[in-house]
């Protein structure tokens, strides 16, 4: 964390008067309250006027009267105002300071910073929230959203965090995460090409190294985007590729200025950072509809094969009925032919219907069922005929039945 936000430094001042004017202080109170205020003889409440709002005044006036110190522990205090106030912490003590007799002629402030801590501390915190977040698979956009305002919260300056995602060619990026950019400038960068001298993030993806651009009006790789950075108010762009563990690219994680400006390292570290967390959020993405994907198919060559094995159970049952059927088709056959068979040839023809038929018994005709006849020639060949007839007109039936039923 000392890589993300410096050391912590001891201040010191001394105080005198009930007007609390300073006599002293070491560099690192002048450098704390803004070196342009380095000026000792002043009334501490001339030269820091915002202390009197936020009670810090009211403590000194408490201490000079009263003789009693006072120590005060993570301390938020505004120092300066409009444009360069910035927010810091302190644990400091107001100590009297007494001359010989024991009265208080002024009183010492003995002070250390924390604001490295507080931060530190927020970002962890934050952090740990990110990833809970994609511990429990959140939805990607989510992820990416609250890590762009999380970054956008701690930094120490305004900054805009925009988050693009590698379509998977790698040659293209498109709109991941940009809460506090304009829409008009998310609509117009989604979908970019990588490539050299594109802005700041398609130079980012191109070459897999950070670019940093302090100054999008001069810079050649936003000539053909500056209008755009124009309208949306844009002056500075620096922009990390978000690589994946083997290397391949994932997007981009970019932090946009509105005035010109130069990242210090702690701003360099806080994006590797947070480009980290999100190379882990969009990888477990990934790896997740991969995983779905995955189950689906799964899932459908399951249903397919159930559905192919009820077919087969179907055609087998199919199959046995048929068998069965044809069993007993045979059985009866074979019962009929036997009975047929201890059936003796009658001496006179059986086929002559109502007209009986006094010719001899000479043939035996016999279906598939195994019924059978005797009868003369004569009978026997018009028994055929009349056999071939009620199947011609069977098959002819069937034939007008499929044609009406088309």
């Amino acid at each position: 964390m000392r890589a993300l936000f410096g050391q912590s430094v001891a201040v010191f001042a001394s105080l005198a008067g009930p007007a609390h004017v300073l006599e002293s202080a070491n560099p690192a109170f002048f450098a704390t309250i803004g070196e342009e205020r380095a000026r000792a003889g002043v009334a501490i409440a001339e030269l820091m006027p915002e202390l009197a709002s936020q009670g810090f005044i009211a403590l000194l006036d408490q201490v000079y009267q009263t003789g009693e110190p006072y120590t005060g522990r993570d301390a938020r205090v505004v120092l300066g105002a409009g444009p360069h106030a910035r927010e810091a912490f302190f644990d400091f003590t107001y100590e009297p300071r007494r001359d010989a007799g024991g009265t208080v002629i002024g009183i010492r402030v003995i002070g250390l910073e924390t604001t490295q801590v507080k931060h530190a501390q927020r970002l962890m915190a934050e952090h740990r929230a990110l990833l809970e977040q994609i511990a429990r698979q959140a939805p990607l956009a989510e992820v990416l959203d609250g890590m762009a305002r999380c970054i956008e919260h701690l930094a120490p300056d305004e900054v805009l965090v925009s988050v693009l995602l590698a379509d998977s060619d790698g040659r293209h990026l498109r709109h991941g995460a940009a809460p506090s950019l304009p829409d008009f400038y998310n609509q117009a960068i989604d979908g970019i090409a990588t490539g050299e001298g594109v802005g700041s993030c398609g130079t980012a993806a191109h070459r897999r190294e950070p670019v940093i651009v302090t100054d999008i009006a001069t810079d050649p790789f936003w000539l053909d985007f500056r209008d755009l950075a124009g309208r949306a108010g844009l002056a500075a762009c620096w922009s990390m590729p978000i690589l994946a563990r083997d290397g391949s690219l994932l997007g981009t994680f970019a932090m946009y200025h509105r005035t010109p400006r130069v990242p210090q390292e702690t701003d360099l570290a806080l994006a590797r950072v947070f480009a980290g967390t999100a190379a882990l959020a969009i990888e477990r993405h990934y790896i997740e509809q991969a995983k779905a994907a995955a189950e689906a198919h799964a899932k459908a060559a399951h249903d397919e094969l159930a559905k192919a094995v009820r077919a087969e159970r179907e055609l087998r049952a199919e199959a046995e009925q048929r068998a069965a059927a044809a069993a007993e088709l045979a059985d009866r056959m074979r019962a009929a032919a036997a009975a047929q068979a201890a059936t003796p040839r009658p001496e006179q023809c059986q086929l002559g219907g109502s007209d009986a038929c006094d010719a001899p018994a000479e043939l035996k005709i016999a279906d598939s069922w195994g019924d059978s006849a005797w009868g003369c020639p004569a009978h026997v060949e018009e028994a055929i005929l009349n056999v071939r007839s009620v199947f011609i007109a069977n098959e002819a039936l069937g034939g007008l039945a499929a044609y009406l039923n088309r």
